[in-house]
């Protein structure tokens, strides 16, 4: 058996992109990497996200929102930035561990041009597919 990857997902408030990179990591690369998502601070679930990776067939609603302080003595091999507030503000991390940057959009920034309920769901589904596809590309993508 090989060693898994271990990558953590860091964003502002580790309530909607990094939980779904962290969803769509478990659910398709699971077997290749060990996933973690965190936050410089922590905003909680977003209801919105966990509704559309339900709608994709990825059960999100019993990760926990945490903050990155809470990682910061462990070892990744990555740790990936989705968002630029996350990129300017990313601690430093002991070991190896290299930082790459894949900044998302912010769907609830997005969702506020929007009045529907329907519209405002459609850019929580834009990122999460956008997220999902950056996750297929994973490991390979990555480079050290």
């Amino acid at each position: 058996m090989t060693n898994k990857l271990k990558i953590l997902f860091l964003c502002t408030g580790n309530s909607c992109r990094s939980q779904m990179a962290e969803g769509w990591t478990r659910h398709l690369k699971g077997d290749q990497i060990d996933v973690y998502s965190a936050g410089i601070e922590t905003h909680g679930l977003n209801p919105h996200a966990v509704s559309v990776m339900a709608e994709a067939g990825v059960d999100i609603s019993g990760q926990k929102s945490t903050r990155v302080s809470d990682y910061t003595s462990q070892n990744f091999d990555y740790v990936i930035t989705v968002c630029s507030n996350a990129n300017e503000t990313c601690p430093f991390f002991p070991g190896l561990t290299s930082r790459v940057h894949m900044g998302f959009d912010d769907p609830p920034k997005m969702a506020e041009a929007f009045q529907s309920p329907e519209e405002k769901l459609d850019c929580y589904r834009k990122v999460r597919d956008e997220i999902k596809e950056y996750v297929l590309s994973l490991p390979e993508s990555l480079t050290r």
